[in-house]
């Protein structure tokens, strides 16, 4: 089973740099992770191969500093990655990004199924994979929990929702997203961190995959980000001493002040 997973590099924090101008990520020179949704996609491609036989080629778009991020996940066990990189894709939102994505999988050409995680920290839309499935005009099933069965032709899964789950069956080709409760991901080898500084990774640009320029990065993302900032974690703390019955008047007190401010 030839099976493509997508992974995305994001900040590894929240204080990041915005271009004040697109009220986009600033990419370069901000330390990096993998998605850590992308993990579990990557950990379930690695099972699916290990039970079924194949091949496992994962997929990112990205600044070439990706190329670390790649190497990671052959480390881990992926058997070859490609890399989309070109200023021509910057600043994409969803739309474009699954439309660049779907031009380099259709370069790749052969897959039975392509696994994403359900969403990125940093976006966190969850609208890349269905958009993806869309672009490629092939069935998706999103939240996958769990993998009943799987054939050449088929997928049997559990789709989790609000209040449990459903169990949905696919046709293949097809592209599923998965929740953490798939799987525990692994730690890279000693043998796949050899194979990963080893390994060959094609950087692939826009003229490698024959796109349209207008149709990604920012020139083809009709999303508007209007504002952009990093939340505020400070909490002002307060220890309440005295009786329960005092503790509790005094919460009450305050809780009201607060009622009363807000209208």
């Amino acid at each position: 089973m030839d099976i493509i997973v997508c992974v995305k590099q994001v900040p590894e924090t929240t204080n990041v740099k915005i271009n004040k101008d697109t009220n986009t990520i600033i990419r370069e020179g901000n330390n990096s992770i993998i998605n850590p949704f992308d993990l579990y996609a990557v950990e379930e491609a690695i099972r699916l191969r290990e039970a079924l036989g194949g091949n496992v080629t994962a997929i990112s778009m990205g600044i070439p500093q990706a190329e670390e991020l790649l190497r990671e996940v052959i480390a881990i066990g992926v058997d070859n990655a490609v890399l989309l990189s070109d200023k021509a894709f910057a600043g994409a939102d969803t739309l474009a990004t699954s439309y660049t994505l779907a031009a380099g999988i259709r370069k790749i050409s052969s897959y039975d199924l392509i696994i994403c995680g359900r969403q990125s920290t940093d976006g966190d839309t969850a609208q890349v994979g269905p958009s993806l499935a869309e672009k490629l005009e092939i069935p998706h099933v999103t939240c996958v929990s769990k993998i009943e069965e799987i054939s050449k032709d088929c997928i049997k899964c559990y789709r989790l929702i609000e209040d449990g789950y459903e169990v949905v069956e696919m046709r293949l080709p097809g592209l599923i997203t998965v929740v953490k409760e798939i799987n525990e991901p692994r730690l890279p080898s000693l043998f796949g961190l050899r194979k990963a500084m080893q390994a060959e990774i094609p950087i692939w640009t826009a003229n490698d995959i024959n796109i349209d320029n207008t149709l990604c990065g920012i020139a083809g993302s009709p999303t508007y980000v209007v504002d952009t900032f990093s939340p505020n974690h400070e909490i002002e703390n307060e220890i309440l001493n005295g009786e329960p019955e005092e503790q509790a008047k005094i919460v009450i007190d305050k809780l009201m002040k607060i009622i009363y401010k807000k209208g």
